[in-house]
């Protein structure tokens, strides 16, 4: 990767765009976000949708050979969708290479008997409906954790804050971080503040949200945010590649993930999926290189974070109840 430092980022077309009378506003600095990971970095990278082992090793062996770093690999059918051995062999794979592995919780929305959420009004959403869906992404934490997984994958604030006290008695380990699913993420400051103070580590946030939101979001809260460069369909399939060092600037510290447009779903994934599953978990890949080569163009791909680090820093909680 070469050096930011040595020479300040240029935007897309800006040289020609110049010449020809038609510059760009110039940049706010009163727009950029004051806040980083600890121990340095704006940025980190995430693949998501890997959805077991042989989609991991797949994710892998192309992220190596375009040379594509990876903080951080997620899931999204879910823990209770994989077996023990199946979920040791990914926590195994991911730790050798200092990735974080997250994985999704428990029922939730479509995993569900409810109908609402086939609806036009979208019902609940995605949540954990009544206490035996809790109690499931409760089970599944626990699974989760005792088996090498460090990072979990939360769609209902109620369980988000369940997991959140669980952790802080020491019922699940300390380093556990808690991630909020792109299903329910918050599109204004308030909100996101509001899920931090119930232990989220790091939210996602909808890909459709402007430039001028990411630095609302940032005037109240250094939450990592995550944010699909490339939208799955399902999340509306927007591509914001050439505003990725813009979306940096505004919104770290920002996770880039790089989700594929223009794909079937795959959750749940069972092996009746496995060839299109291991061909867009290559592609995802695929999309990442895409993603660093124009920052590296426009001299805007220093500033990550580093390899293997994967916790929040200090963030605000509610007090929880004694």
């Amino acid at each position: 990767m070469t050096d930011a430092s040595a020479t300040a980022p240029r935007r897309p077309g800006e040289q020609i765009l110049a010449a020809l009378g038609l510059s760009a506003p110039a940049l706010d600095p009163a727009d950029a976000s004051p806040h980083a990971f600890p121990g340095g970095g704006r940025w980190r990278t995430e693949i998501p949708s890997c959805e077991g082992p042989e989609a991991l090793a797949v994710v892998l062996k192309e992220a190596s050979r375009l040379d594509v770093p990876i903080h951080r690999i997620s899931q999204g059918s879910g823990v209770w969708m994989l077996t023990d051995a199946e979920i040791t062999e990914m926590a195994e794979a991911t730790a050798e290479r200092d990735i974080e592995l997250c994985l999704f919780t428990g029922p939730r929305g479509t995993w569900d008997i409810g109908g609402s959420t086939r609806t036009d009004s979208g019902g609940g959403g995605l949540r954990a409906r009544g206490h035996d869906a809790v109690a499931g992404c409760v089970e599944d934490a626990v699974r989760a954790t005792e088996l090498g997984v460090k990072c979990l994958l939360v769609a209902d604030e109620g369980v988000l804050w369940t997991l959140h006290r669980a952790r802080a008695a020491g019922l699940l380990p300390a380093d556990t971080t808690l991630k909020l699913s792109a299903l329910v993420g918050p599109v204004n400051p308030a909100s996101f503040a509001v899920y931090e103070h119930l232990g989220a580590d790091s939210i996602n946030v909808p890909s459709d949200l402007t430039l001028d939101h990411l630095t609302e979001i940032r005037r109240v809260s250094a939450t990592p945010m995550d944010m699909y460069i490339e939208a799955p369909d399902d999340l509306g399939g927007y591509v914001r590649m050439y505003e990725v060092a813009e979306l940096i600037r505004r919104g770290a510290p920002l996770y880039l993930k790089f989700g594929l447009s223009k794909a079937p779903g795959i959750y749940p994934y069972g092996h009746h999926m496995r060839e299109l599953t291991l061909a867009t978990a290559k592609e995802r890949v695929r999309r990442g290189r895409l993603a660093l080569d124009l920052l590296a163009r426009h001299g805007a791909d220093g500033d990550m974070a580093p390899l293997g680090s994967r916790l929040p820093g200090d963030l605000s909680r509610f007090e929880i109840p004694s």
